[in-house]
């Protein structure tokens, strides 16, 4: 999520981009790199808070679509296209999945509207969600989406990005009045530590693009208020329903990094 207009500006660092760098990517600039070099320089464990949050947004992708009904997919913030997108990990276990990605970079709007050329079942819509009821009302998510029917909507590392004023939320709640019930929820979100690690990184993303909340487990899950948070509640992402190969150290489970501690991932239902 990036608030610099409806035009790629190259000068000005985008959440997105930065994203994208950490995860090894190419669609990014110099000053995403500048910004993406802090983290890995001062903050080196850092890198591996976006590969565990990614991690656990498939494995809970993957879990939506091959336990339950769902086959439609929204997903708030969404980013740059990576490996595994939410229309690719839900396609592959239940092809007739839908799938509207929500993000207002333009440079996402660019990269995933021609990645998705030939998907007739997945839309990308130009809405900040900060504004649920614009994205609910908008032509293709109404197209895309019966809202009679389940549907799991998508979280993931983006309300750390709302500051409290704006509500984070009533942004949740909207979503859970408007769903049907057995809808799923993922929310993956930044995970305050009260360490030194958690209070810079925290620091950069302020002083960069003056937004980043860190919230404890409790914040988090209020969040949810409202919806069932199922097993193992919310919990640091590499440890939320991990595969058995994710875990294992030669045949023992390994200690999280304390980078690893700082993202918490959970999966909820409206009842």
């Amino acid at each position: 999520m990036t608030y610099s207009g409806s035009s790629i500006d190259p000068s000005k660092p985008s959440i997105a981009r930065v994203y994208d760098y950490l995860l090894g990517g190419k669609d990014n600039y110099a000053v995403d790199r500048e910004i993406g070099d802090v983290f890995k320089r001062d903050l080196p464990g850092s890198v591996a808070i976006a590969f565990a949050n990614r991690a656990a947004l498939t494995r809970a992708v993957r879990e939506i679509a091959t336990t339950t009904g769902i086959r439609q997919f929204v997903d708030l913030g969404s980013g740059l296209p990576t490996a595994d997108n939410v229309h690719q990990v839900a396609q592959r276990h239940a092809p007739e999945s839908r799938v509207v990605y929500v993000d207002i970079d333009p440079q996402v709007l660019v990269h995933g509207r021609a990645l998705l050329e030939d998907n007739d079942r997945t839309r990308v819509v130009a809405v900040d969600v900060r504004n649920p009821e614009g994205i609910r009302t908008h032509p293709d998510t109404v197209e895309m989406i019966d809202f009679d029917r389940p549907v799991a909507v998508i979280f993931s590392a983006i309300l750390h990005h709302v500051n409290d004023d704006e509500d984070p939320a009533g942004i949740v709640r909207y979503w859970r009045d408007q769903v049907a019930s057995g809808s799923y929820f993922f929310m993956s979100h930044f995970r305050s530590g009260n360490n030194p690690e958690t209070a810079e990184a925290e620091a950069v993303l302020q002083q960069t693009f003056g937004r980043g909340r860190w919230r404890t487990d409790e914040e988090i899950a209020s969040l949810l208020d409202g919806l069932e948070i199922l097993d193992p509640g919310i919990v640091p992402a590499s440890l939320w329903r991990p595969d058995e190969t994710d875990d294992l150290d030669i045949g023992q489970k390994r200690e999280l990094t304390v980078w690893e501690h700082l993202i918490a991932a959970g999966l909820a239902r409206k009842a």
